[in-house]
Order: C-alpha cells, then structure tokens, then sequence
C-alpha cells in the first residue's frame, strides 16, 4: 500500500515538474519577445529622434533666411527714408540760400578768358607750362595735386614698404568675391621677376611679391606609378607614405624613398558587378582604382577603399588582407580612421557615411545624406566628430556616438557664404576647433566649430575665411604646422600655402604636369634638421615628396 501511494506522488511531482519547466520556457520565450519588440521600439524612436531633429534644423535655417530677408528689407527702407529726406532737407536748404544769395553768386567765367592767376580751395589746381598755351591764347588742362591732410607726414611714393598693401581685407576674408591675387592671374615663369621665382627642371615656385619670402621648398623624392595617382597618406609618425592607384596601394619609406610594399588583391580580376567587367585595360584585366587610403594610428595596418565597393584592412609586414567591410553599394571615396584605431571612418557615392567597429568588422553606424560623399574625416584627438563633405555643396558635422547632425555648413547659412559647388576634401583643423574645405568652385573655406567666443557671441558653423587663387576645382586641402598654413591642391596643376589667419597666398607650388588630385602633410618629420614634410599625388602619374624650409 505504502508503495502504490509512493508511486503516485512520484508521478504528482513529475507532473508538477514537467508543468514548472514549461512555465519556465513560456516566460523565457514571452521575456525574449518583449525584449525584441522593446529594443524594436526603442530604435523607432531613435530614428524618429533623428528625423525630427534634422526637420528643426531644417525649420530653423528656414526661419532664419526668413527673419534675415525681413531684417535686410527693413534696412532697405530705412537707408531709402533717410536718404528721401536728406534730399528734401538738401533741396529746401538749397532754396533757401538761393533766394537768400541770388546777387552773390559769382558769373561763370569760360575758360578761354579765365585770368591765370585763379585761385580755388583744395585740391589745388597748378597749371603745366605749355607751348600751346603761348600760341593759341588758350589754357591748358589743370594737373590736380591732392594737398597732404594736416599733421600728417608725407609717404614717400618711392619707398615699396609703404605702398604695399594689404591683399585681403579684414573685412572680406569670409566673402566669396575677393580679388584674385594678381600674381596667380598669369602663372608663366618667365614673366615673374627672378627674385620672387624658384625654376628648376622638375618644377618651379612662384612667390608672392607683396609679402616677405619666408619660405622655400625643396623635392625630396619623386616616386613613378603606373597609373594615375588617385591618393596618397602618411603613416602617424611620418615614417611611411602610402599611394593609391590602378589595382595597387604602394608604401614608401620617407627618408629613402624606397618601396617596403605593394599590395594587391589578386582575387579581384572581375568585380562583382558584371556591368562593370567592360572596362578592361590592354593587360586584359579591368581597372579597379584605390580612391582612399589611411594607416591605423598605429602604423601596423592600411585601409584601403575602392571601386568594387570593398574595403581591405591590410596587414601591412605581413602585406596580406586580414579584414574585408561589406556594405557600401557605391565607390569609397574617403576613409579615416579613429583615434584609438577601433574604428573606421568611411564616405562612398552610394550617399551614406558609415562608421565600422573593427572589433567584429561590422557597421555600427549608418547616416545617409541627399547625395554622394567625396571625403570623410574624424576630429583628432577624442574622435568626438566625424564630418562629411558632398556633392550637395555641403559639409555635415555628426556626433559619433549618438550620429545625431550637430552642423550643416553650406550656401544656405546665414551669411550666404558657404561653398557654391560640390565639396571634395575636408579636414579637422589640429586643435579640432575647425574644418578647412575645398570644393568644385575653387575656393578653400575655414569653419569656425567653437561654442562660443570671448564676447560670449555664438559662432557655431561659421565661415570665418574663404581662400581664393586657384583657376580651377580643389581636389585636395590640409594644414601644416600646428594650423599655421594651409594647402590646397587643385586641378589647375598648383599647390597654394595660404596663412590661415590673414587669407593671403604665401607661395604657389608648380611640381606636377597634371591636376594634383591629393595632398597630405606629415605629423612628425624625419630628417635632421626637422624641416616640415609634404606630398602629392597627381594625374602624372607620379607622388612626390617635399620639404618645407621655413627661413628666419
């Protein structure tokens, strides 16, 4: 008896325990599915954050042209008001005198019968002595002479310090209409005085006259590509330059000038894109052009972008592939890496700017724009920022953790002097307070990030200086120095140092036979004397390295 009853609790408690292990399950199951459709709504509501977010800013760039238009309009009419009533004030004064002075006013004497010794108030009137004069009876034409202003010292017309002047105004440095440096208008050598040109058989500089000369370059190394040199990168210490360009990166060592690496992915003869299989070259195989090329920070690896839409993570000792990002549906352009070298940075045509976590090699961050992206980069330092320039005239400004739009700096700010073409390189100036860009219409910008100024006035996404010289599009910007300069590569051939502060065009560079179509400048130097070291890379087919001399 006792084991029957034995038996069935038995079978009482392993029914009970069968029941708890699926209440267990159902609650296990249900927990999941409401954690699903919680993270599910809460990115809903992310993206629905952003949208709003992007239709405020949109609303307030709006409501500000509006409130500009109303502000100029009311100044319109208050500068025409003042000057109806000067004129009603001026012709009733006018009047007045008239009535009063009718009897005064002297005759009107021809200038045939003036007397010569007619004396008027400033300017003075001096006559030139003339054989005509004598013969004819009649006056010659007066010479005016401006009389000096009172207590102040005469300028010597002879002394070349005193009648230089400055080239940019203070007051038209954030302007597009600036005058063009008059000694960028006709860049033929032999037309430049010997003292302000530097003509060798490789290239020739081009100083401008109307500031001290004080600086010089030199060419280092000049490295033959096979092809069209579509970008080129230092390394983070400066030891190391890598080129990108038909089917290969290529990395230089600086100091010699020596190759240390060729990369090439053998995989790829056809790209994935069977349409694209129709652009073969004489060797058979299609072209497949290195658009963007970035060291880690560390020096150890090479991004590579392309245009079969694949990004490679190159192990640069080993010179083998060790990750490949998939994703991007168009050509990548640009790439930057973070900071701490944890993750990449890139821009492509396909409109998107993507951020990737190198830890798992997948994109954590996907922000899409109205049209294709030309250059992406990361503020130094903290990697807070991320910023993009386009074909839509613009420059976006992201936070990198949130990718929520924090500026868009273009033709429609506020003071209407954004850039007014596409956008094909940008930079994070080094204190990371900053962007210079350069665009398609052959201006270089500088854009004033910071919160606020000394005087407490907002400046956010301010153009504080637009750099003109340059004949045609801006390919590629930089600076060097800490800031101090800023160069600009362009199609027309040049390389222009411009100083950041005063906007003026220190120098133009003539070093290749077709458009410069990338620049980078070294964080660290190499040599001994630690002169400042640059490169470029052309459609010559070439990149070069250079150095900077800075004369005391």
């Amino acid at each position: 008896m006792s084991s029957i009853q034995h038996g069935k609790i038995d079978e009482l408690l392993e029914a009970i325990r069968h029941e708890f292990s699926q209440v267990t399950q159902e609650v296990a199951t249900h927990r999941l599915q409401n954690q699903k459709t919680h993270d599910f709504e809460i990115n809903q509501q992310l993206v629905e954050l952003q949208q709003i977010r992007a239709t405020v800013y949109d609303l307030e760039v709006a409501h500000r042209k509006l409130q500009d238009s109303y502000k100029d309009e009311l100044e319109q009419l208050r500068v025409v008001a003042e000057q109806k009533d000067r004129v009603i004030s001026d012709l009733t004064m006018e009047l007045q005198m008239r009535e009063k002075q009718t009897l005064l006013i002297p005759p009107v004497i021809p200038k045939e019968i003036a007397p010569t010794d007619t004396t008027v108030s400033a300017p003075t009137i001096k006559v030139a002595p003339s054989q005509n004069s004598i013969t004819n009876g009649t006056l010659p034409e007066p010479i005016v002479e401006k009389q000096q202003p009172l207590n102040e010292n005469k300028v010597d017309s002879n002394n070349d310090e005193n009648t230089k002047k400055q080239i940019i105004p203070l007051v038209e440095r954030a302007s597009n209409s600036k005058p063009f440096p008059p000694f960028l208008t006709d860049l033929d050598p032999t037309k430049i005085l010997p003292e302000f040109k530097k003509q060798t058989d490789d290239y020739y500089l081009l100083h401008n006259p109307e500031l001290p000369k004080t600086l010089d370059i030199e060419l280092h190394k000049s490295l033959d590509h096979s092809s069209v040199v579509c970008c080129i990168r230092f390394s983070n210490d400066g030891k190391y330059l890598a080129t990108g360009c038909n089917r290969t990166t290529q990395v230089y060592e600086v100091a010699t000038g020596n190759l240390t690496a060729r990369l090439t992915d053998d995989s790829t003869t056809k790209t994935d894109d069977p349409q694209e299989d129709n652009h073969e070259t004489d060797g058979g195989s299609t072209d497949l052009y290195i658009r963007s090329v970035c060291f880690s920070p560390d020096g150890k690896f090479l991004a590579t972008g392309a245009e079969d839409k694949l990004i490679r993570i190159w192990d640069i000792e080993r010179q083998e592939i060790v990750t490949v990002l998939r994703g991007h549906e168009q050509d990548i352009y640009s790439l930057d890496y973070f900071p701490h070298g944890d993750k990449l940075l890139s821009g492509s045509g396909d409109r998107t700017v993507r951020i990737w976590d190198l830890t798992t090699g997948e994109c954590s961050l996907t922000l899409s724009i109205e049209d294709g992206v030309t250059t992406v980069a990361v503020s130094p330092d903290d990697g807070k920022y991320i910023a993009a320039g386009s074909l839509d005239h613009s420059v976006r400004v992201w936070d990198s953790q949130t990718g929520f739009l924090l500026e868009r700096l273009d033709s429609e700010n506020e003071h209407g002097n954004g850039h007014k073409d596409s956008v094909y390189s940008i930079m994070f100036t080094k204190n990371g307070t900053g962007i210079v860009s350069g665009s398609l219409d052959k201006t270089v910008k500088l854009w004033d990030l910071t919160d606020s100024n000394q005087t407490g006035a907002k400046r956010n996404g301010t153009c504080m200086a637009t750099y003109v010289g340059h004949k045609d599009f801006v390919l590629s910007v930089g600076t060097m120095d800490s800031d101090k300069y800023i160069l600009s590569g362009s199609k027309d051939r040049g390389v222009i140092f411009w100083d950041m502060q005063t906007t003026d065009p220190l120098l133009m560079l003539q070093g290749h036979n077709n458009s410069v179509i990338s620049v980078s400048i070294a964080n660290e130097s190499v040599f001994p004397d630690k002169c400042k070291i640059f490169a470029t890379g052309s459609g010559d087919c070439k990149a070069r390295i250079w150095k900077l001399i800075e004369k005391n």
